[in-house]
């Protein structure tokens, strides 16, 4: 069957893959062939005067392909896809149709494309380091870039005769910002003093220096000036004494002049963020989990600068309520992509799929190497690029189960090893859940950091078990983060046999209880205020909170804001149907006032208050002053007014002196005190 409504050509690639072409999802009467980029080059040509969309099997040759294309057909809709190294390169005895069909119908996909941001570089570029190098490298760069110099210690520098570029002394104590937009902090930042003769030499040096640049190359040496120097666009961090990275570097660095355009990785919606409420402070899972420092703490919310952020996507992964969520792709694509892949290569007849996740183009490079000097992939390993492998939540990871997946292998690279934490506490939530649900989950979820093709293939070719669910499943994922995750989940209990209606997790999973100890609780509703997610509710007709555990995310504001810490929380999660209906965790009868019966407050509130504030308060020594307490705001205003040493009564109000006052007085020839005194 054709792939979408993209007309397919294929090539075995001068017959170095054994295909045939009647497994093929090519149109009726389409030919395999042997040699298109060359000798068969017509044929594509041909192809384009159709007008119709194309997709090429190959992309080693797509810059000749698009080069005629440009000739030919100039906006023609033309796509690549790799199935030479991914499956066609395989084993003697392996079938590489099924995994060929998964990769041409994924790639037939058109994916929401994510938002962009333009970033503005005029060149300004600071040049930091010690010694030769550092004066070398700049005066490379002068040509392409406007530079500055910063010298660490420049003792050994030969100072040019000419001078194309500003020369300064100094240490930078802190960078900020990003590509387009640094800040910079010298200290002992001094000019260069133009009568220097054996070395460099500055005066006046003065600490807290500040300014701005576009680029950074740092030939420092030391510790990095940013968190995650290699994610960070337009700071360019390089072993002084490695020549060939310098002049790679300088390179990259030449052209960084103009504007660019920058994927915006991730997006966030305040209104459903769970990191604080009234001053307390609640989830701190996208704080935690950022390697870039690209996210910050602003209160009650967070704010992500994407001109930092490098799209690792471990922030969107963790976030138990899908506030900050992954563009790169979309949750929708990302999971519509996987269900692709299974569902063409189990229709092509392959069986026990192993979905190889990897980063392009680390993981692509090691496919390669694989294809090029061994047996290529496992037949049944479906390679899937992605941008971050750390960017894969639980939702992402059970949907890839419930579609059919017998494992899931995702490759790191080893300098990115640090940055997983978040994805193995994902794995860790799936795996309770599929072990709660009765599900085999040894080996299911495997993560490589590796560099060695070697250890890769022997990685993916372990043996694989039959797909965990006998029936696979796929599902528009629409929604939030905790929509498709439920519904992924939904569908497992579905295909599941005696499901518990409790499956305890992990405690930072986002499903899960709270517990109130009602001893403590004054149903001061002060949990009911602070839940970002409503979760929690209170009844306006009585003293009472209720719980909706479907709702919760376990992001412990409610016990953090408890004035009398009476809360705590137990990840879990509810696959009954109580768990979508609200549930009363405390009640209590409401007190009435003393004076007027009207309700108000909770007896056990009106008691602790007696107890603690009788006798010991000098408010509350009398009788009289102690039967306040047990009264509604008006009735106690009204006790206090007719107490006799009551604060409110300040004594008779003097009368009113008038006009006739004064007339009458100087009739009757008193003074006006006098004539007071007798009227």
């Amino acid at each position: 069957m054709p792939v979408s409504s993209r007309r397919v050509l294929l090539c075995n690639c001068e017959k170095t893959m054994a295909l045939n072409p009647d497994r093929l999802p090519l149109q009726e009467g389409a030919p395999l062939y042997s040699h298109l980029c060359r000798a068969q080059a017509e044929a594509f040509e041909k192809a384009l005067e159709g007008g119709e969309p194309l997709l090429v099997g190959c992309t080693q040759e797509a810059p000749l392909f698009s080069e005629i294309a440009e000739e030919q057909a100039p906006g023609a809709d033309v796509a690549y896809v790799n199935i030479r190294e991914r499956a066609g390169w395989c084993a003697k005895d392996a079938d590489p149709h099924p995994k060929i069909a998964a990769l041409l119908a994924e790639a037939a996909l058109e994916p929401q494309a994510a938002p962009l941001r333009s970033v503005e570089s005029d060149g300004l570029c600071l040049v930091y380091g010690s010694g030769q190098e550092a004066l070398d490298a700049a005066r490379i760069l002068e040509g392409r870039l406007s530079v500055t110099l910063l010298l660490k210690g420049g003792e050994d520098v030969l100072l040019p005769s000419i001078l194309d570029f500003p020369i300064y002394s100094g240490t930078l104590r802190t960078v900020s910002g990003s590509f387009g937009g640094f800040e910079v902090t010298v200290d002992g930042y001094a000019q260069l003093v133009p009568s220097s003769r054996s070395g460099p030499q500055f005066a006046l040096p003065r600490d807290g220096a500040k300014a701005t640049c576009s680029l950074i190359l740092d030939l420092s040496g030391g510790t990095p000036l940013v968190s995650a120097p290699e994610k960070r666009d337009g700071y360019c961090r390089v072993d002084p004494k490695d020549p060939a990275a310098i002049a790679r570097a300088l390179f990259d660095l030449a052209d960084m002049v103009g504007t660019f355009e920058k994927p915006v990785y991730v997006g966030y919606d305040a209104d459903i963020c769970a990191h604080g409420r009234s001053g307390k402070t609640g989830c701190t899972n996208c704080l935690d989990a950022c390697p870039a420092g690209a996210i910050s703490d602003e209160g009650e919310t967070i704010s992500i600068d994407p001109g930092i952020c490098g799209g690792c996507g471990s922030c969107a992964a963790h976030c138990p309520t899908g506030a900050v969520f992954y563009q790169y792709p979309f949750r929708r694509d990302q999971i519509r992509r996987v269900q692709t892949l299974l569902s063409a290569y189990r229709d092509a007849g392959g069986r026990k799929p192993v979905l190889f996740v990897h980063e392009d183009p680390h993981g692509t490079e090691i496919i390669t190497a694989i294809a090029r000097f061994g047996e290529g992939l496992p037949q049944n390993a479906i390679p899937l690029a992605v941008h971050s492998v750390a960017a894969y939540g639980h939702d992402a990871l059970l949907s890839a189960i419930l579609a059919g997946a017998s494992r899931m292998v995702l490759l790191c690279p080893p300098q990115k090893a640090e940055e997983l934490a978040a994805l193995r506490a994902e794995i860790a939530i799936a795996e309770a859940l599929l072990s709660g649900l009765g599900f085999e989950t040894e080996g299911l979820f495997e993560v490589l950091v590796e560099n060695d093709p070697d250890r890769v293939s022997e990685g993916l070719s372990k043996e694989a078990n039959a797909p965990v669910i006998a029936d696979p499943l796929g599902f528009d994922a629409v929604g939030g983060k905790r929509d498709v995750a439920r519904s992924a989940i939904t569908g497992l209990i579905e295909r599941g046999e005696n499901v518990p209606e409790i499956i305890p997790l992990p405690k930072d999973a986002p499903y899960g209880r709270i517990h109130i100890d009602t001893e403590g609780c004054t149903l001061c509703l002060a949990c009911v205020g602070s839940c970002p997610v409503n979760a929690l509710s209170d009844n306006p007709d009585r003293p009472q909170v209720s719980f909706t555990e479907a709702a919760c995310v376990q992001c412990g504001l409610c016990a953090a804001t408890c004035p009398e810490s009476v809360i705590t929380l137990e990840a879990r999660y509810h696959a009954g149907d109580g768990a979508v209906h609200p549930a009363v965790l405390h009640e209590e009868e409401p007190a009435t006032c003393t004076s007027c019966g009207k309700p108000f407050g909770t007896k056990a509130a009106i008691k602790r208050i007696s107890e603690r504030l009788s006798g010991k308060h000098w408010m509350f020594q009398r009788p009289d002053q102690i039967a306040l307490i047990g009264m509604c705001d008006d009735c106690r205003v009204s006790a206090q007014w007719n107490m006799e040493d009551t604060p409110f009564k300040m004594g008779e109000r003097n009368r009113i002196t008038t006009t006739q006052d004064y007339v009458d007085a100087e009739n009757k020839g008193l003074s006006l005190d006098d004539f007071l005194k007798e009227n």
